[in-house]
């Protein structure tokens, strides 16, 4: 039997050592987690992304009655991203959660929005940087390939 093990480093920094750009990215996805529509979890959940052309752009999570019609705020994002920008890259995406009026410190994306930000990443052939966002830090991973180690893709088909 062969043994293969798997590591994945996250940086760790507070906010104000990061670079301006990554900063804003920090805010606007707690602004887009502030307008999730959350009615049933009350887990909102707001993305940000950086995208090649400096576009910033963010999504919220939408939930529906029908579970499970709702969509995470990741995949919110990224869709609305590739659709109005469909050649441009995404380089960085931040992710903030709010439940009971507080920041969830260092949210991280579900199985399913890790499988997109994979797709993401391969279909521009540039990893993307996944900055989780806490209160008054941000935690760094520098791609979507170290979230998702042994990831599905197109080669799989």
């Amino acid at each position: 039997m062969e043994e293969q093990e798997v590591r994945i480093i996250v940086k760790s920094a507070p906010l104000k050592e990061w670079a301006a750009e990554y900063q804003l990215l920090h805010k606007e996805a707690i602004e887009a987690a502030s307008k999730a529509y959350a009615p049933y979890s009350h887990f909102h959940v707001g993305a940000a992304v950086l995208l090649a052309n400096g576009e910033v752009v963010s999504g919220s999570n939408q939930e529906n009655a029908a579970y499970p019609s709702g969509l995470c705020a990741e995949r919110v994002t990224l869709f609305y991203a590739g659709a109005k920008y469909p050649d441009v890259p995404v380089r960085a995406i931040a992710i903030a959660a709010i439940t009971g009026g507080k920041l969830v410190e260092g949210i991280s994306p579900c199985g399913g929005c890790r499988q997109v930000m994979l797709e993401t990443e391969i279909r521009a052939g540039a990893p993307i940087k996944i900055f989780l966002c806490g209160s008054d830090k941000m935690r760094l991973i520098d791609s979507a390939a170290s979230l998702l180690p042994i990831g599905f893709d197109g080669s799989d088909l």
